[in-house]
């Protein structure tokens, strides 16, 4: 009985504590995913070299910050841009994975593809981004895997950096 006391405890504890880190105001999804975004405390803070960090404060280097978790807001915006014509299953902004459902192109029936991108790191660097694509086939009722074409993930992880690039220089010059 007290076990279980204990646990209730604990989860209304952490309940309460994760309702204190709340924003004072909603969000909306475009305004958080912005190269820049400031939540105006530490805890979220878009930070030096548009690297999103969690934990520790926004005043240090990026480098400095030993606490501190995330990816590159340019990188993970132009992943999001490049793929936007993909439906969205998941994005999780913290730890930098952006999954896709599944696509079929209007010009391609009988084939479709889903993408996963991995952003690795703060920094805007050409080994900070990976795509990995899925294709498949149908073949009667069935969809079955099939191989993607080599040059593909090297296209768009091209196209992912370019629009983070892009991204960075109109920040740059506001």
């Amino acid at each position: 009985m007290y076990c279980r006391a204990a646990v209730y405890a604990s989860l209304v504890a952490m309940i309460a504590t994760l309702n204190a880190c709340g924003a004072s105001r909603p969000v909306s999804q475009s305004e958080y995913f912005q190269p820049g975004y400031n939540t105006g405390g530490a805890a979220g803070r878009v930070a030096g070299d548009g690297g999103l960090t969690l934990f520790g404060s926004g005043n240090k280097a990026p480098a400095d910050q030993g606490a501190g978790l995330g990816v590159n807001a340019y990188l993970w915006r132009g992943a999001l841009d490049t793929l936007s014509f993909m439906p969205l299953a998941s994005a999780d902004p913290f730890g930098g994975v952006i999954i896709t459902d599944w696509y079929q192109p209007p010009t391609a029936s009988g084939e479709r593809f889903k993408a996963t991108a991995y952003i690795l790191g703060r920094q805007l660097r050409a080994d900070g981004v990976r795509i990995s694509i899925f294709r498949q086939v149908q073949q009667g009722s069935q969809w079955v895997d099939a191989p993607v074409a080599s040059s593909t993930t090297g296209e768009i992880e091209n196209k992912v950096l370019a629009r983070a690039r892009e991204l960075r220089a109109q920040s740059a010059s506001n």
